[in-house]
């Protein structure tokens, strides 16, 4: 008789949300409640997620607005802090097109630099040459969970009266000297829960800011410009039907079904992140040794979230990128890149007429990295799966 062969391994997805039955019952709650949009959820989402970061920072009330993505997110805080035509906000030419165009939306230009060969993240000397007298804020990513420099970059925006927002998408529970993202001393942070996320809503985000009158305006601005909002008047127990639209605002709401979600993902978060730091953890024991670059670590005080877990081939790689990837793929395990660079896109390289050697660190770093799978519902198991794949394509 044929020797009996092994079933093949189902493929190993990039990237997959852990959804438990908590995060099931809160949904059908919201569903049940006859309140589905913006509403009693949102608001209780928004209170937790000020309790996770410490309801006060310094003294100072932290105010926490949910939107329907951080790209939503990004753009309330830019325009609360006036930035529009004629202004120039500088970023890092390594992240996601969303965290740049919202400056366009604004009608400003945005201003790439490079990134830190060591961190991956934005540089601040090339923030400091960057800086002219159009340029109004800063927009640091702190990439894969990793912060940015951020007392470097505060101390430039201090010297040069420039405003700060960080783009925490990756971000959730970052700390950079001990403090935790969101609380720092920038003008507004926002963080992502894109189904990918440390955590997630399915798609949303989270606009947090100590300033009083930027929360006023992007909760203003985030459902149409009106000053009354739906949840008020709907819940009102007299006739509160009349409201006032005092901006040209936006549709930028988090839904109550999506808020569900949160509110039960946020009370997982810890337990999320001790899980992907165990998963980087065996990524590192099961990869070295390998002509490979491991991803950087914070320095002591600085904790890594690990939303992503990026690989860069070394030089004396016997093979390239685009190819390692194809053999993973073979092999059944899903990755990605994280990211094509911005200067690499046509709008983005002809409008601003740029080029790879522009950007050396980013276009080198670029060339060789890959996203390998990092997720809760993983285990060391698949790391294992992931990292004889990897070795395989290497040999």
């Amino acid at each position: 008789m044929p020797a009996e062969t092994s079933p093949a391994l189902p493929f190993l997805p990039f990237a997959l949300p852990e959804i438990g039955e908590e995060e099931i019952a809160e949904v059908v709650d919201a569903l049940r409640s006859g309140w589905v949009t913006t509403g009693p959820k949102t608001r209780q989402f928004e209170g937790d997620f000020a309790a996770f970061l410490g309801d006060e920072t310094r003294g100072e009330r932290v105010h926490c607005i949910a939107v329907n993505s951080a790209t939503a997110g990004l753009h309330l805080a830019l325009e609360a802090l006036g930035i529009g035509p004629g202004d120039e906000v500088i970023t890092t030419t390594h992240t996601f097109t969303a965290t740049a165009e919202v400056v366009r939306y604004l009608g400003a230009d945005v201003k790439l630099v490079d990134i830190d060969p060591a961190t991956l993240n934005i540089c601040p000397k090339a923030v400091e040459a960057a800086i002219t007298p159009r340029t109004k804020a800063l927009m640091p990513v702190h990439y894969a969970g990793l912060a940015a420099d951020m007392p470097a970059l505060l101390a430039l925006a201090r010297k040069h009266g420039l405003k700060v927002v960080e783009d925490a998408a990756h971000a959730l529970p970052t700390t950079c000297e001990g403090r935790l993202v969101g609380t720092l001393d920038s003008d507004a942070t926002v963080f992502s829960f894109y189904a990918n996320k440390t955590i997630t809503t399915g798609e949303g985000g989270m606009l947090v800011t100590r300033d009083d009158a930027l929360a006023k305006r992007a909760k203003l601005m985030r459902l149409h410009g009106m000053n009354r909002d739906a949840f008020d008047r709907y819940t009102a127990k007299v006739p509160s039907w009349y409201y006032e639209v005092v901006a040209p605002g936006f549709k930028y709401n988090l839904t109550d079904i999506a808020a569900a979600l949160g509110i039960q993902q946020l009370k997982r978060a810890q337990a999320f992140y001790e899980q992907r730091c165990r998963l980087a953890a065996a990524y590192d024991e099961a990869l070295a040794g390998l002509p490979v670059i491991l991803p950087p670590k914070g320095r002591p005080g600085h904790q890594h979230a690990w939303h992503l877990y990026v690989l860069r081939l070394a030089e004396g790689a016997a093979i390239g990128r685009d190819r390692f990837i194809e053999k993973l793929f073979e092999q059944g395990v899903g990755c990605s890149v994280h990211y094509i660079p911005l200067h690499l896109h046509r709008y983005w390289r002809d409008r601003y007429g740029l080029k790879p050697e522009m950007f050396p660190h980013s276009q080198h770093a670029f060339e060789r990295m890959v996203s390998l799978p990092l997720y809760t519902r993983m285990g060391i198991a698949d790391v294992e799966r992931v990292a004889r794949a990897v070795r395989v394509a290497l040999a």
